[in-house]
């Protein structure tokens, strides 16, 4: 872990500075809380990465459309592999989709992500640490609630992800929107609630962007 706190220590910084603004913001406003800071930071983040974050849920969407063309001409040329990535590239081509586009947004968004978690992994907090019914946001959530609600938005963002796409979610994405929130609800009960928070407030966020997206942009 030490590794790759240094590995990322700049862009660690970054977000230190960052979480310290938006803690001095709550201060002038009178609510002097870590909580809100975090809160306030987060949306900040997401707001910046719109752009990344619509870029990748059209790639998907265009990704999913094309399946059953590609599920086509994976039949037709079964014996013949060579042919057959020919013509997925040529129906890539004519319906210009670029099947690397959906992840190029999440590589640049994985610095980002490493540089928020060490940032917030390691605070010393220099007022109170508390938040809510949070004693310390340095310290895991005694009632569980905030593991609760990171498995809950989690779960919630990939099906609202996976209700967008034509004939839904196959059988591995079914199974991936049980196991991932599991999974994120299962590590948040030893994270500190600082980060757990952090995870929660990003869900809500990404799940208002693609609301918002779903219904407004692409019918627009």
């Amino acid at each position: 872990m030490e590794f790759m706190q240094e590995l990322f220590s700049p862009i660690v910084s970054l977000f230190s500075i960052m979480l310290d603004f938006f803690y001095h913001l709550t201060t002038i406003a009178g609510i002097e809380n870590y909580g809100i800071a975090i809160i306030l930071m987060t949306i900040f983040i997401k707001c910046c990465l719109y752009p990344l974050t619509a870029k990748q849920l059209r790639s998907m969407k265009a990704m999913q459309e094309l399946q059953p063309k590609m599920k086509k001409i994976q039949d037709n040329y079964k014996n013949n592999p060579q042919l057959m990535q020919q013509k997925i590239a040529e129906l890539y081509k004519d319906s210009g989709v670029n099947p690397l586009a959906g992840c190029l947004p999440l590589f640049i968004q994985m610095p980002i992500l490493m540089g928020v978690y060490y940032s917030l992994y390691g605070l010393e907090y220099i007022g109170d640490p508390g938040f809510m019914w949070l004693p310390n946001l340095s310290e895991p959530d005694p009632i569980y609630a905030l593991p609760v609600l990171s498995a809950l938005t989690t779960y919630l963002m990939q099906k609202q992800s996976s209700a967008q796409n034509e004939g839904g979610a196959n059988q591995q994405m079914k199974i991936m929107m049980m196991v991932m929130p599991i999974f994120i609800g299962w590590i948040s009960l030893s994270f500190p609630s600082g980060l757990v928070l952090y995870w929660v407030t990003m869900n809500v966020v990404q799940i208002a962007q693609q609301y918002y997206m779903f219904n407004y942009v692409d019918k627009n």
